[in-house]
């Protein structure tokens, strides 16, 4: 007998001040900011974290955090970030940072099985946090001549921060045997009183445990569309209901825009994605692919008045396979400026895929080629969420 599902019902705080960050430098000079300023607590739960450069600049960061007797918490990914060094670890640990990983059911070092901890959160005293699809890795920051994947993470200070923090505690609880390393749940940080309020939610899905809140917001956004969406995905291959929706929006009329990956760190699922695009276009769906970089950020928007953001990809594994974190922002204000970047981006760094270009650029071979890559990725998806999805 199938398990009933948790309440997924999405609880709302608007004592809360957001900003959108870009990846790169922007982002990471932003966190070490607020770890240099910590003076309590911190916690960071990331999909991977690399010993390069960037990884040294945040791990001494957090040294120094802890040197000053600020408690920190550091969950990675257990396949993600396997390659942790482990010197690097124990010159954490040595310094005072609880460190653990968060492990799949499988894994080896090519393949896994079962959930990832795939979110990436920042939360600093309570208060402030970040979420987005950054991880900690030179790929996501500049450097000389090497601009940073294209990604972006919301920085929230006040009311969410806190609920993020109670996401980071039962998180990193769920991973320890030892219960005497189990954290308590965290007190309420002092009233916020926000300048500027923004209503946001803190939206997750984990099949395991029952929670869908991501997929159904996108659901929500495709319904309740009345002029624009527009959706930046890095791995889109979206199932059946998001098909449905996203047909279903641009029947009434709905401008339907799509920024996806012009290059991809993942060859296999570029193919697959491509071959979409002829169900894309036949639907009246615009498709702008970015140029400068690889693209990795998660964002959709609706109507200038509602965004997510977070880590959650328009695939089945984010569906139904890894832990993923949102924030649900109804906020006129902070949408308006996400839909504005993405207008620039779109004018300035895509190049609009057309049916034109579909006749005159795919070839029966690349047609051929991509039917094969979306078959092996639908195969590799349906493996790796089979367990869950017969739990529904």
């Amino acid at each position: 007998m199938a398990r009933k599902r948790k309440s997924s019902k999405t609880n709302y705080s608007s004592a809360n001040e957001l900003d959108l960050v870009k990846g790169g430098r922007d982002f990471f000079d932003l966190l070490i900011e607020l770890i240099d300023g910590a003076e309590e607590t911190i916690h960071i739960q990331i999909y991977i974290f690399d010993a390069d450069e960037t990884g040294n600049l945040v791990a001494e960061a957090l040294k120094r955090a802890a040197a000053r007797k600020v408690k920190v918490w550091l969950l990675v990914d257990g396949y993600a970030s396997q390659s942790l060094p482990t010197p690097f670890i124990q010159d954490l640990v040595e310094a005072g940072i609880s460190f653990n990983r968060f492990e799949p059911f499988f894994k080896r070092r090519n393949f896994y099985f079962g959930r990832r901890m795939h979110h990436k959160i920042v939360v600093v005293d309570s208060l402030h946090g970040l979420v987005g699809g950054i991880n900690i890795s030179n790929r996501y920051n500049d450097s000389d001549g090497n601009p940073a994947w294209l990604d972006w993470a919301a920085h929230v200070t006040g009311e969410c921060a806190f609920a993020l923090e109670q996401v980071c505690v039962e998180t990193w609880n769920l991973e320890l045997d030892d219960r005497t390393r189990r954290l308590p749940k965290q007190r309420p940080h002092p009233d916020y009183k926000s300048n500027k309020p923004c209503k946001i939610g803190v939206i997750r899905n984990d099949w395991v445990m029952r929670k869908n809140q991501i997929s159904r917001t996108y659901l929500q956004l495709f319904k309740a569309a009345q002029s624009e969406i527009i959706i930046m995905s890095s791995y889109f291959l979206p199932g059946r209901l998001f098909r449905r929706g996203l047909s279903r929006a641009v029947r009434r009329g709905v401008k339907v825009r799509l920024i996806l990956a012009g290059k991809s760190d993942i060859a296999l699922a570029k193919y697959a994605e491509r071959y979409m695009y002829r169900w894309l276009l036949r639907h009246h769906i615009r498709i702008f692919e970015y140029q400068p970089t690889v693209l990795h950020g998660k964002v959709a928007t609706m109507d200038g008045t509602r965004t997510t953001i977070g880590s959650y990809n328009v695939n089945n594994i984010s569906a139904y396979s890894s832990i993923e974190l949102n924030l649900d922002v109804d906020d006129e204000i902070f949408s308006a400026n996400v839909q504005s970047r993405f207008e620039k981006i779109i004018k300035s760094d895509c190049r609009e895929f057309t049916n034109e270009d579909y006749t005159k650029r795919t070839s029966l071979i690349a047609k051929f080629f991509q039917y094969l890559a979306y078959w092996m990725v639908r195969i590799l998806y349906y493996l790796s969420t089979f367990y869950f999805k017969q739990k529904e």
